[in-house]
């Protein structure tokens, strides 16, 4: 995944093992630290953003139900950014704040009563066994109001993936949709993983005039585009 967020001029670029090196580090802080198991309920308060498509992937990984810009006052442990820190205060359960700074930074100033995510994962451990096996009929993905197993995230994905461009390994897209609908995570991420493929996440892309556009689409070798 390349990652740019056109308000800040920021661009991260994640190998698949940088990126699964991540996901690994999270889902221990979120079954270890944070104590989530299959079937939790996990609110990701968060915007498309390459953080988000870890925290994602991390879910699936222990089990736990990402539900995506979901009522953090129903979750059982809700993961904020920095614009949705006073909805996030609703839940009862672990609170984790991203600065979605770039590199992923830390906050300068950590918010009252949020485990700062920056600091909490990197000494996590970087392979990852789930204490209990996950069940692919099992819920794992909540968003606009539709549940979704996990295999029904794949099936889903590898069905829509030509329909967005994405062909198999080589395939490239850039996606400017956000992630608050199946549609954007889609795009952004899953279609990619089912076929082998590979991300352009941007945020804020409509700060991008047509002609920069045109040029990032030529110099990160998209091969289709989802906006």
């Amino acid at each position: 995944m390349t990652f740019y967020d056109d308000a800040t001029g920021e661009r991260v670029e994640l190998s698949v093992a940088t990126f699964a090196n991540w996901v690994a580090k999270t889902a221990n802080l979120l079954q270890g630290d944070l104590g989530a198991g299959p079937g939790d309920r996990v609110a990701l308060l968060l915007p498309a953003h390459w953080q988000t498509a870890v925290w994602l992937l991390a879910c699936s990984s222990v089990g736990a139900v990402a539900d995506v810009a979901g009522e953090a006052g129903a979750a059982d442990l809700v993961v904020s950014g920095p614009d949705t820190l006073d909805a996030a205060r609703a839940c009862g359960g672990e609170r984790v704040a991203l600065a979605l700074r770039p590199l992923g930074g830390r906050f300068p100033q950590p918010p009252a009563g949020f485990a700062d995510y920056a600091v909490e994962v990197p000494s996590q451990g970087d392979r990852f066994v789930p204490f209990a096996p996950v069940d692919p009929e099992g819920p794992a993905l909540i968003v606009a109001g539709r549940e979704f197993s996990g295999a029904e995230v794949v099936e889903r994905a590898r069905a829509e993936a030509p329909a967005l461009g994405l062909t198999g390994p080589g395939s490239r897209i850039l996606s400017g949709l956000p992630y608050d609908t199946w549609e954007g995570l889609n795009a952004g991420l899953y279609a990619a993983l089912a076929t082998g493929g590979s991300v352009v996440l941007c945020r804020h892309l409509e700060a991008l005039g047509e002609e920069a556009l045109a040029r990032r689409i030529e110099s990160e070798r998209v091969s289709a585009t989802a906006r």
